[in-house]
């Protein structure tokens, strides 16, 4: 007996020590001073030849390396390499989901259609190996956000070097998450239905449900607020803004009607997700001050009659118009494709958007809509130092190529399940 219990602790060592991620790295001690990158601040401007120095956990300094200052702690010579701020991806569902094939690991979404009280954050695997595999790319931070229902629940942003998800949030309960109907149906092909797209007779009732969901809250919540009722108590911080009302919609109708419903109602800080005919009524969302987290560049385009590269060029259209923009993730393979978020950023710089403008989208502007830019999102001091080095542009995949990563000042380990294959196969193939 006494040597099963040996037998089995050393197994469940042994399989902890292979499905693990990285141990977080420790509270930053040491000073660094990272000289000679050509520095992309994140809000646009550029600075050739960098000074860029912090400690604990925080920029002392950032400017250029012909400034005579005193250098702090270690000094990291990075002439001809490039530095950024942490990346941020927006609306995705990482940590809330390890193998799309196994129901077990998924736990993204609750019953029920009204569940604003759902919190995404303390389901959060900061174990997640496809959380780990972020930050080779130069991801460190993302919104963790749920999905399902009408309203899936409360999104929280955290960071990601984290034992825990206490040890990772950034930002909780940011804002609540809702799935805003569709004005059209498609028939069932399988039950003989035309196929095609015609108006959805229940679009009216649904949105009625949201509304008045909506409405009973705000009454509940100038009641005395017995007997307690969880949901309603949730959606506090939307009417006195603490929290943003993240609205999932694609179409012209959903958008438009979303923010003249939601503005009814008494909620002013919206954010349009996904909003891919966002750029038809710009002005619209110009006047009302909404930004916009737009899907990923590499997708179709939603009508027959699009250019087919409309996708690419739609953070320009909206940017061009003055609308904040970021990009998400929400969609196929959202958890494992969110490590390309650079390139997606670089697409649409390709088709059209400044670089730096585009380096924003994952940036400053993330940051900004998120409410975090306080803290991250650019590298200016007192920020935090979430950062990286590059051998080359971040933005193309076939030169980001990161030689060090720091979290809050701490600089974590890049190696990853993927490196380690990477590694192995090489040797094997004698390309190392």
């Amino acid at each position: 007996m006494k040597k099963q219990y040996i037998y089995s602790f050393i197994f469940l060592f042994i399989i902890g020590k292979i499905i693990a991620q990285q141990t977080p790295a420790p509270k930053q001690t040491t000073d660094y001073s990272i000289e000679g990158a050509t520095a992309h601040i994140g809000n646009g401007e550029v600075i050739e030849n960098s000074l860029i120095m912090f400690s604990n956990g925080k920029l002392q300094f950032v400017g250029s390396a012909n400034t005579k200052i005193t250098r702090l702690g270690n000094i990291i010579n990075a002439k001809g390499k490039h530095v950024y701020p942490g990346f941020i991806v927006a609306n995705t569902s990482l940590g809330l989901g390890e193998i799309d094939a196994v129901r077990a690991t998924l736990d993204y979404d609750e019953v029920g259609a009204m569940n604003p009280h759902i919190r995404s954050l303390i389901a959060y695997n900061s174990e997640s190996k496809v959380v780990e595999s972020m930050r080779p790319n130069g991801v460190l931070m993302g919104q963790i956000t749920p999905r399902g229902g009408t309203m899936s629940g409360t999104s929280s942003i955290v960071q990601f070097d984290a034992w825990n998800w206490e040890d990772a949030a950034l930002k909780v309960n940011d804002g609540i998450h809702i799935n805003w109907p569709q004005s059209f149906t498609y028939g069932k092909w399988w039950l003989g239905e035309d196929p095609g797209a015609k108006p959805d007779k229940e679009y009216a009732t649904n949105v009625k449900k949201i509304t008045s969901f909506i409405a009973n809250s705000k009454r509940y919540l100038k009641t005395k607020r017995n007997p307690k009722n969880i949901p309603f108590e949730a959606m506090e911080g939307l009417f006195n803004g603490e929290k943003k009302m993240y609205i999932h919609a694609s179409g012209v109708q959903e958008i438009t009607d979303a923010i003249h419903f939601i503005k009814k109602a008494g909620i002013n800080n919206i954010v349009i997700v996904h909003g891919n005919d966002a750029y038809k009524i710009a002005d619209l969302l110009v006047k009302n001050n909404i930004p916009v987290i737009l899907e990923r560049a590499h997708r179709v385009p939603k009508s027959n009659d699009s250019d087919y590269d409309l996708p690419y060029r739609s953070a320009k259209l909206l940017v061009d118009k003055g609308i904040t923009v970021a990009i998400g993730m929400e969609g196929s393979m959202e958890r494992m494709s969110a490590r390309n978020l650079p390139f997606y950023a670089g697409t649409y710089a390709a088709y059209g958007l400044n670089k730096e403008e585009a380096l924003k989208l994952i940036t400053l502007n993330a940051a900004k809509i998120l409410g975090i830019d306080a803290i991250v999102g650019s590298l200016e001091v007192g920020k935090d130092a979430t950062l990286f080095i590059s051998e080359g542009d971040a933005l193309d995949m076939r030169t980001n190529v990161l030689t060090n990563a720091f979290i809050q000042g701490r600089k974590i380990n890049l190696e990853t399940h993927q490196t380690k294959l990477w590694e192995k196969y090489s040797k094997k193939y004698g390309l190392q």
